[in-house]
């Protein structure tokens, strides 16, 4: 364990929170992957192993994915594209993240936008 790396230690942690969120037709799973310079959301049907909707600090419109405000955008724009879509309820996947700064704020910034988990 102590040869680890954080990424290794995060993948464990994500594989072990997989077992338990499966995201389906009518509640997808919304997965959120974050690196230093940005963050990305998806919208991901297991059943059928499918993306439904995604998000990205990389898009013009979404503003830096390095900071909070970033976050907020993306969970922002991720919701509405949910809606557009007709979804209304997600389950949430951290990715192994801690929930805390960036990857809180892109969850909550979905939350006031409408998406319910």
């Amino acid at each position: 364990m102590a040869n680890s790396s954080k990424n290794q230690i995060r993948q464990r942690i994500h594989t072990r929170i997989r077992r338990r969120v499966r995201g389906t037709t009518e509640r997808p799973r919304l997965a959120v992957f974050r690196s230093v310079k940005h963050i990305y959301a998806q919208l991901i049907d297991d059943t059928q192993g499918q993306t439904i909707a995604a998000a990205g600090s990389l898009e013009k419109s979404a503003g830096n994915g390095g900071n909070v405000a970033g976050a907020k955008a993306i969970g922002k724009l991720v919701a509405e594209r949910a809606q557009e879509k007709g979804i209304k309820s997600v389950v949430f996947d951290r990715g192994g993240y801690h929930y805390h700064g960036r990857v809180k704020a892109l969850a909550e910034a979905a939350r006031e936008a409408g998406l319910q988990f």
